[in-house]
């Protein structure tokens, strides 16, 4: 099976060390994992702030970079769910049948990090060590666009020391939302403060998530109540074992 990595921009650009976790937990399990070094941005920034036409580029880019693939593996739902769900209205968009035809058949190989381990490996205990007590918060994307449900809960639950504790309404969004945040920024900060009030009152060493981007919204939260407590990408978890 060849395997891709599909970094996404906010991780190449702010959080390399998830990506780089993402390849280890894939190795460790026998998955030999490429890194087309063309990828670009998948466009959804520009897709979801109207730029739809101006995304069109980026498609086709992205079609053309993991067609050869068995496999595109992201550790981000948000980005995947732009693939999944976007992509085949940007090609409608484009008037493009040949563009419509590669996003069709390349669409059903892209996935999720937990979806792939889970559902597409059949494997939950990845031979993690994590001795934190950790809640899980199930991003808008993974939750609602890819429907990722008990894939991650099952990775978490396997990790030897982890104490997994439940996140009250955990299913509400944390306000971030990408450029929403940025235009929105009271009703952004609004949901913020929801979320952080259950994060404290789970008594977690750590938040964790499969989207970089909502624990950077979090972790800023967090950090500005100076409330000692850690964000952490799912793939850093899963990558964590006694030897490091």
């Amino acid at each position: 099976m060849r395997v891709a990595l599909f970094i996404t921009c906010f991780n190449d650009t702010l959080f390399p060390e998830t990506g780089r976790a993402t390849v280890r937990v894939l190795e460790r399990l026998g998955v030999e994992v490429d890194f087309p070094v063309e990828q670009t941005c998948c466009g959804q920034m520009h897709f979801n702030t109207g730029y739809q036409r101006e995304a069109i580029p980026l498609v086709r880019r992205f079609v053309e970079v993991f067609e050869p693939y068995d496999a595109v593996v992201a550790p981000s739902g948000s980005c995947v769910g732009m693939v999944r769900e976007l992509y085949g209205r940007a090609a409608e968009l484009a008037g493009d049948a040949e563009l419509a035809r590669g996003v069709e058949a390349l669409v059903p190989r892209v996935f999720e990090l937990s979806e792939f381990l889970v559902n597409g490996l059949g494997v939950t205990d990845i031979g993690a060590y994590y001795p934190h007590r950790v809640t899980y918060h199930p991003t808008c994307h993974s939750l609602r666009m890819l429907r990722v449900g008990e894939a991650p809960l099952k990775l978490l639950r396997a990790v030897r020391g982890l104490d997994l504790v439940e996140l009250p309404q955990a299913e509400e969004c944390c306000g971030f939302g990408g450029t929403f945040a940025v235009k929105n920024a009271e009703t952004s900060t609004a949901m913020l403060s929801d979320k952080l009030h259950h994060v404290k009152e789970t008594g977690a060493e750590a938040v964790a998530a499969g989207d970089n981007s909502c624990l950077l919204h979090i972790g800023g939260g967090l950090q500005r109540g100076q409330d000692g407590i850690d964000t952490v990408h799912l793939a850093e978890i899963l990558d964590a074992t006694e030897r490091r």
